[in-house]
């Protein structure tokens, strides 16, 4: 009997999903789930792909059904469930045999898993799949780290069930260590911001404008065939239009204001203040859902102070006011979110390929929109420099900024909140100060702690003439 070309361990959502999309592609698979009545239930319902699956009661009995050298896939929860596995899983395999983790790991994990797995002579991979339950059915996108042989032993199959772009595959190796899971925080992180801004948008539109959830469908469609085209705006667009059977309302009104997370973007935010690179769009997203799930606190402080004075004059604002401030913001989301990147790659001794990473995002991801391919093209002339002076995001700049502006000043004056839009135009304003105030910071820091300071007009380290 023949044996599978690589095996997988773990059959929730995205582990079968991962799966069947191998299983499509022509690859024969084999697959081990904890609870084995999930992997004869997986197996009895894979239909014309069941031939192509292996499924396994055992690790003893997955690892003997795959050829050698044996590639598994870990499809398990991140953090300690990830090293139990891995735990398990190493005695019965051989030098050459290669372990992939493929959840949403904490790249610092994936770091000291792959030094682990250097200095005992074994292959490890730790890569980001994005794109959810659809995209590991049916093309995801692929962020691939580790040592580069590893990662040439699995990446014919990888490229072949990932997602395609014009031809090209939304996968690539980036890289040694944790690369392919930090950058997968990244993404994760500017998606975060990505949402909340739109979210933003839809506040001002809902509240401000009194728009109900049909017209805001109407306004995300047509945004969607312009320059903001991308899968968040469609989407946007068909939750917005979505009717609830129950109740024959729309499903948005209906939804508790609670926002959810995994914990990628806050991971995100994490190694940006390690690494000293600011992404305050980032910050104020996450910062907004942790409030979001503050909900008694905010329904306490609306009957404390009341609500908010939302109601704008009819002509305020115009839709491509709107538009315009949100192609605005998600340049400055991206241009943090590449900025970070690339000092990461620098603290780390990566060497990303920062334009890959933008073709990587173009399809099968949360992200996805057209305006990556510019962005390819901006990093390919200058991938070191920050993305908002590249001349095609600096027009749009010029172009979009002053419609930010006013959507934020309008916003703000009238109580609605616009975190993340607003932390875009203070990222703007400090980027084009060339003086700014923190001068007056080192002061205060020399005064209380002799910290010194620089001079504008002298070398050295300086104290003030209060230190005397």
């Amino acid at each position: 009997m023949s044996k599978s070309e690589i095996g997988l361990i773990g059959l929730g959502t995205m582990g079968a999903m991962l799966s069947l999309n191998i299983a499509e592609k022509g690859f024969a698979i084999s697959v081990f789930n904890r609870t084995s009545s999930r992997t004869s239930e997986f197996h009895a319902q894979a239909g014309v792909l069941a031939d192509r699956i292996t499924p396994c009661d055992s690790l003893e009995a997955l690892v003997a059904s795959i050829a050698e050298p044996r590639a598994i896939i870990l499809m398990v929860p991140a953090g300690a469930p990830v090293d139990e596995q891995i735990a398990a899983l190493r005695p019965l395999l051989g030098k050459d045999d290669l372990i992939i983790d493929a959840g949403n790991a904490n790249f610092r994990d994936t770091e000291t898993r792959a030094a682990k797995a250097e200095a005992d002579g074994v292959p490890f991979l730790g890569i980001g799949v994005s794109g959810g339950e659809e995209g590991a059915r049916h093309g995801p996108s692929i962020m691939g780290g580790g040592r580069k042989q590893a990662w040439d032993q699995v990446g014919h199959i990888l490229t072949a069930i990932s997602a395609d772009y014009e031809g090209t595959s939304c996968t690539t190796w980036m890289g040694q260590g944790g690369s392919g899971h930090f950058v997968k925080a990244v993404h994760n992180g500017i998606e975060y911001a990505d949402m909340q801004m739109i979210a933003e948008v839809y506040g001002i539109m809902r509240d401000g404008q009194g728009a109900d959830a049909a017209t805001c469908a109407e306004t995300f469609k047509a945004w969607n065939a312009g320059p903001l085209k991308s899968y968040l705006v469609e989407i946007s667009g068909e939750v917005s239009a979505a009717t609830d059977a129950d109740t024959g309302s729309a499903v948005l009104d209906i939804i508790l204001d609670r926002a959810g997370q995994k914990g990628t973007g806050r991971w995100t935010v994490i190694e940006a203040q390690h690494l000293g690179a600011p992404i305050p769009v980032i910050e104020a997203a996450v910062a907004a859902r942790n409030l979001s799930a503050m909900k008694t606190e905010r329904e306490r402080g609306e009957a404390t102070f009341g609500a908010a004075p939302v109601a704008l004059k009819s002509d305020a604002l115009s839709v491509g006011e709107l538009e315009q401030a949100l192609i605005a913001g998600k340049i400055m989301c991206y241009a943090q979110g590449f900025h970070l990147l690339n000092a990461a790659s620098t603290e780390f001794g990566w060497d990303l390929p920062m334009p890959e990473v933008a073709r990587v995002w173009r399809e099968g991801c949360i992200i996805r929109s057209t305006m990556l391919n510019d962005m390819a093209e901006a990093l390919t002339a200058a991938p070191q420099d920050n993305l908002m002076f590249a001349p095609f995001f600096a027009k749009l700049v010029e172009d979009n900024m002053p419609a930010l502006r006013k959507v934020v000043a309008t916003a703000i004056s009238h109580g609605l909140q616009v975190p993340a839009l607003a932390a875009g135009l203070g990222y703007y304003d400090a980027m084009r100060t060339g003086r700014s105030t923190a001068n007056m910071i080192q002061a205060q820091r020399d005064f209380f702690g002799a910290h010194s300071f620089e001079r504008t007009d002298k070398d050295g380290a300086h104290h003030g003439p209060w230190g005397a």
